[in-house]
């Protein structure tokens, strides 16, 4: 992502209606506007706005010259804060999008512990979180890119196994449902007069539901 694609995301609302359109499927201005509690001018406004900046495109045979349908760009979206660090004009937009971001992680997560899932994705998931490592910034780059590829990995093999999504599940299993994956691994300050970790944590260094 450029800095142009950046100035043109970094807005609470085009987050939300991108957010939708990506994890929904494509919808109209009206659709969105109830989804959201908006104006239905005001979505749409944003919409061709996202459009311009190439994120959504309108999706063609579809709808009416009054109702037109829209649909997330299905490209990969990767942003590298470093790209902007000489930047002065992107710092704004970017301090935005990435508070924006992490405010739709939290409600992801937030949502899914709030809804009634049956036992057996209650055990599936996990929201978790281990506070015991001790790490150089190489090492942590390490980690991220190996756990990024077992999720590259299981993707790839549940789209050959099911390319449509499609496929029923076998009589007894629970059928397949679209999963979010999120990963957050940061260095930590140590809090004050505490010259850091004593790499003695006092259970298995995790935490979590």
């Amino acid at each position: 992502m450029d800095a142009r694609s950046l100035r043109g995301l970094a807005h609470p609302l085009r987050m939300r209606i991108l957010e939708l359109l990506t994890l929904d499927g494509p919808d109209t201005a009206t659709g969105l506007a109830r989804r959201l509690g908006e104006n239905t001018g005001t979505v749409s406004w944003h919409l061709r706005h996202l459009a311009d900046h190439d994120f959504i495109e309108e999706e063609t045979g579809r709808g009416t010259k009054r109702e037109r349908w829209w649909r997330a760009v299905p490209v990969s979206r990767q942003l590298n804060t470093t790209d902007f660090r000489d930047d002065p004009d992107a710092r704004g937009p970017l301090s935005l999008y990435v508070h924006e971001l992490v405010q739709q992680h939290f409600q992801q997560v937030t949502g899914y512990l709030a809804e009634d899932w049956g036992p057996e994705w209650k055990d599936a998931g996990m929201v978790a979180q281990w506070h015991d490592l001790t790490l150089t910034p190489d090492q942590l780059a390490a980690m991220n890119r190996e756990l990024e590829q077992v999720v590259l990995r299981h993707r790839a093999a549940a789209a050959q196994a099911d390319p449509d999504r499609a496929a029923p599940a076998a009589p007894g299993a629970s059928a397949a449902r679209p999963v979010i994956v999120q990963l957050q691994s940061f260095p930590r300050r140590p809090g004050p007069d505490r010259p850091g970790d004593d790499g003695r944590p006092g259970d298995d260094g995790r935490t979590g539901v």
